[in-house]
């Protein structure tokens, strides 16, 4: 999201507003790690089309591909957090979260064949599975405070975000912005660093486990 594109909006909040500010905190936190390097599809609220997120990092030669994002529902109750790797949906409630990520691409969510074509070419989806989990778990471990968020599970959809990363790629829903609870916590500085955080942790789970598996062999 960005520039045109708002996002999920509640409460006077935009997604495109939150996800930039968490994202240039997680860049902050793993660039002070001298393993990292980081490049983000956007620092600023301008548009960037989401064929040519990928492609940004592909063209960066990255290991993983994170996408944040913030979730969005009729009914003001739901809540929690969700994380998705790229493949056909699991069920209809991860079509439908597609299906809104996806509003601003050029293509057509009903082209799942071709979709699934170049998925079978991916042999990233085992690692993107796992990096999923790395990233989920440090999530659910809340703010340190009385919040802990509601587990939605790691899932599966066709996103257009993730299609054609040629690197395990996972995208993350934070919270609903819709939800009242969640809302008023997205509006605290100190729940966004530690959000941040929590990706950034996810992120090093991932790599200190992937470095580990390596040296097995």
């Amino acid at each position: 999201h960005g520039g045109k594109d708002p996002g999920a909006m509640a409460f006077g909040l935009k997604e495109k507003d939150i996800v930039l500010r968490i994202s240039k905190k997680v860049a902050e936190i793993l660039k002070t790690n001298s393993r990292y390097e980081v490049v983000l599809t956007r620092t600023r609220d301008i548009f960037v089309p989401l064929e040519e997120r990928t492609a940004i990092a592909n063209a960066s030669k990255s290991d993983l591909f994170l996408s944040i994002h913030l979730n969005a529902h009729s009914e003001k109750q739901k809540n929690g957090v969700e994380t998705y790797f790229l493949d056909l949906a699991s069920d209809a409630g991860a079509m439908k979260v597609a299906a809104l990520e996806n509003a601003t691409s050029t293509h057509n969510i009903g082209e799942l064949q071709d979709i699934l074509t170049m998925l079978m070419k991916n042999s990233k989806i085992d690692e993107s599975t796992r990096l999923a989990r790395f990233i989920h778990n440090n999530l659910l471990k809340g703010d340190g405070s009385q919040y802990k968020p509601y587990d939605l599970g790691i899932k599966q959809a066709p996103f257009y975000v993730l299609l054609g990363a040629q690197m395990p790629a996972v995208l993350v829903e934070l919270a609903f912005i819709t939800n009242p609870e969640e809302a008023k916590l997205l509006q605290s500085e100190e729940h966004l660093n530690r959000i941040a955080e929590q990706l950034a942790a996810g992120i090093s789970a991932y790599v200190d486990h992937h470095y580990s598996a390596a040296l097995k062999y």
